[in-house]
């Protein structure tokens, strides 16, 4: 059985600074909006553009909690497909795939 404690460590840490992120973003939403209305259309376009960045932060959030089930129920490193291992150099990549790289 291959020991994922390393993989798992560094799920761990991305997973801790996604919802850093996620919280600064949440936060940087919240602002009120500026008076000028000018200003008030530069607000909104930026917030947009970070509710974006928090709706792929969110699914990256997702497959990280996805990747720490794998591992804490045996099915981690095995691929989605043909269930045959997936290399530990393409987890060390990609420590969130689910597929071998013949089927990625």
């Amino acid at each position: 059985m291959n020991n994922f404690a390393e993989l798992k460590a560094q799920l761990e840490d991305r997973l801790v600074a996604l919802l850093n992120r996620v919280d600064d973003i949440e936060d940087d939403l919240r602002h009120p909006l500026d008076a000028d209305s000018e200003e008030q259309a530069v607000d909104l376009s930026d917030d947009e553009a970070l509710e974006g960045v928090d709706s792929i932060l969110r699914e990256e959030i997702a497959q990280v909690r996805a990747a720490l089930a794998r591992i804490e129920n045996g099915t981690y490193g095995k691929c989605a497909v043909c269930g045959e291992p997936i290399s530990h150099a393409r987890l060390q990549a990609r420590p969130i795939a689910t597929r071998c790289i013949d089927h990625a």
